[in-house]
C-alpha cells in the first residue's frame, strides 16, 4: 500500500514540475527607428505594464494550489516616471505610485504614501541623485517628498487655488508647474517658501500658458512643455525667456498636444506629443531630428504618450533586451496612457559597423522631407499652375 501512495505521490510531483516547463519564446525581430534602410538611432527594447512583467512566472505547483488565474496588478492610467537604482516609479493617476522594482523582480506601492504621505493624484515624478523623490499631486495641491527609502519628508505648497502638475528640483530650489495659474513657482528646497514666480501671462518675460511638465538641462536651462501655447519654453533659472521650440502644426517638428520633455547631455530635445503618438528629437537649437513611436498596438508603438525620460544610470537592467550589434548610450523611457504596453523602454544608440550623419547632416535631411511634406500637403487651390 505504501508503495502505491509513493507512486502516485510521485506521479503528482511529475505533472506538477511539468506544468512548471516554460513555453520557449519566440523571439520577435528588434524594433528600431528610424525605419531600415536608415541606420538605427532608437530600438525599442521592452515595456511594463504589470507585475508579470516584473515578477517571476508562478510554478506549477501554485498554479495548481492556487489556480491559473492571471495576476491582474497592473498600471491603469500612468502620467509620470522615474528610474532609480533599479526601480522604475510610475504616477499612476487613478491608482497611486507603483514601482516596478528591476532589481529584487517585485511589482510594489510606494510604501511612504500614507498618513502625512498620502496622495490623492499622483501625477508626476522627479527623482534627485541622492534618490529623493518629489511627487506632484494637482488635487491635495502639494508636491510631496518622499526619501531615499521612499518615506515621506516633507511637503511644499501654498494656500489658494493651484494646481502642480510637476516638479524638479534644481540646487536649493524646486521648481513647480501650476498649471491653473500658468506659471512657475519657485520654492526653497530647505525652508519650503516660495522664492519667486515668473511665465505668469501679462509679466515682463516671456509668459507661459498651461505648463505641464518640466526638465532642466546640464546648463541649468529649464524647459517648460506648454500644452496651451502648443510648445517648448525654455528659462533660465531666474525666469528670463530664453527661446522655444516647436510650434503649433501638423507638419514634422510641429505640436498638437505635447506632454513630457526630457534633454540628452548633448542638448538634444525630447517632446512626447499625445496627438502624434510619437516622440519628436530636436537639436540644442530647436531643428528637428528625427521622431520615433508613433500610433498602434505593436512593440514599440505608442498610445496617448505623456512623460519621456533620459537616464544614463540603469542601462545594465535593459542590456539583455538590445540586439547583440546596438550600442547602447542611454535609456529612454515614455509613459503610454493606455494599452497593453505603458511603461515604453528605448535605448538611443548605434549600430556597430554602420556610418552615421552627425547631427547636421541628419538636419539636413530632415528639412529635404519637411519641404516634400510641406509640397504635398499644399491646398489645392493654393498650388501654383
Amino acid at each position: 500500500m505504501i508503495s502505491v501512495l509513493k507512486i502516485v505521490f510521485l506521479s503528482f510531483l511529475f505533472i506538477i514540475s511539468a506544468c512548471a516547463v516554460h513555453k520557449v519564446e519566440i523571439k520577435e525581430p528588434p524594433v528600431f527607428f528610424p525605419e531600415p534602410p536608415d541606420p538605427p538611432r532608437i530600438q525599442f527594447l521592452t515595456s511594463f505594464t504589470g507585475a508579470k512583467d516584473v515578477e517571476p512566472p508562478k510554478s506549477g505547483f501554485e498554479k495548481f494550489i492556487i489556480g491559473e488565474k492571471e495576476d491582474e496588478r497592473r498600471l491603469d492610467k500612468p502620467y509620470g516616471v522615474a528610474v532609480h537604482d533599479g526601480k522604475i516609479y510610475v504616477c499612476d493617476t487613478n491608482a497611486g505610485v507603483i514601482i516596478f522594482d528591476l532589481k529584487n523582480k517585485r511589482y510594489e506601492y510606494l510604501k511612504g504614501a500614507m498618513g502625512q504621505g498620502k496622495l490623492m493624484q499622483p501625477v508626476n515624478i522627479s527623482i534627485d541623485a541622492e534618490g529623493n523623490k518629489y511627487i506632484s499631486d494637482p488635487v491635495r495641491k502639494q508636491v510631496v517628498v518622499f526619501d531615499r527609502n521612499d518615506l515621506y519628508v516633507k511637503s511644499y505648497g501654498i494656500i489658494g487655488d493651484w494646481k502642480p502638475v510637476d516638479a524638479v528640483p534644481f540646487e536649493d530650489e524646486v521648481y513647480v508647474a501650476d498649471i491653473k495659474n500658468g506659471e512657475i513657482k519657485v520654492f526653497d528646497k530647505l525652508t519650503g517658501e516660495i522664492t519667486r514666480t515668473f511665465g505668469r501671462r501679462g509679466d515682463t518675460s516671456e509668459w507661459l500658458d498651461r505648463p505641464t511638465n518640466l526638465v532642466f538641462d546640464k546648463e541649468g536651462t529649464l524647459y517648460v512643455s506648454d500644452a496651451g501655447r502648443f510648445q517648448i519654453v525654455k528659462f533660465d533659472r531666474d525666469g528670463h525667456f530664453k527661446g522655444t521650440v516647436g510650434r503649433l502644426g501638423v507638419n514634422l517638428g510641429h505640436f498638437a498636444r505635447p506632454r513630457g520633455v526630457a534633454v540628452d547631455r548633448e542638448g538634444r530635445v525630447y517632446v512626447a506629443d499625445a496627438a502624434f503618438f510619437n516622440v519628436q528629437i530636436f537639436n540644442k537649437d530647436g531643428f528637428l531630428l528625427m521622431f520615433f513611436g508613433g500610433g498602434g498596438t505593436k512593440p514599440g508603438r505608442l498610445v496617448l504618450p505623456a512623460k519621456v525620460v533620459i537616464d544614463y544610470n540603469n542601462i545594465d537592467y535593459f542590456r539583455q533586451h538590445a540586439a547583440p550589434d546596438f550600442e547602447i548610450q542611454y535609456i529612454v523611457l515614455v509613459t503610454s496612457q493606455f494599452g497593453d504596453r505603458m511603461v515604453n523602454v528605448y535605448a538611443f544608440g548605434k549600430q556597430k559597423g554602420m556610418r552615421y550623419l552627425s547631427d547636421q547632416e541628419l538636419l539636413e535631411e530632415v528639412k529635404k522631407k519637411q519641404q516634400v511634406f510641406e509640397k504635398q500637403n499644399i491646398p489645392e487651390g493654393e498650388k501654383s499652375e
